[in-house]
């Protein structure tokens, strides 16, 4: 199963429902790098998506984008696709 990478922050629902989605798709670990305690992750994430807010999610090299792009491409079975490469 491929690698999932998540820049996130302390409280944001978008984030919890990102995880919510991607475990029930079989992801059991979510390597989630805290960008409110760890501004220079934040600048880090910024210049690798070119956006600024949280959730940003990885799929093994494919950058997702944040909830709203991960629901689409569940809704495309895109999740399944990529967590198998």
């Amino acid at each position: 199963m491929a690698k999932v990478v998540m820049y996130v922050s302390g409280f944001c629902p978008y984030c919890a429902m990102a995880e919510k989605l991607l475990k029930s798709r079989g992801v059991e670990e979510i390597d989630k790098i805290r960008v409110d305690l760890h501004p220079e992750q934040r600048t880090e994430m910024i210049k690798k998506t070119g956006r600024r807010t949280v959730p940003q999610i990885y799929i093994g090299e494919t950058h997702v984008g944040g909830y709203d792009d991960l629901a689409q491409l569940d809704q495309q079975g895109g999740i399944t696709r990529l967590l198998s490469t």
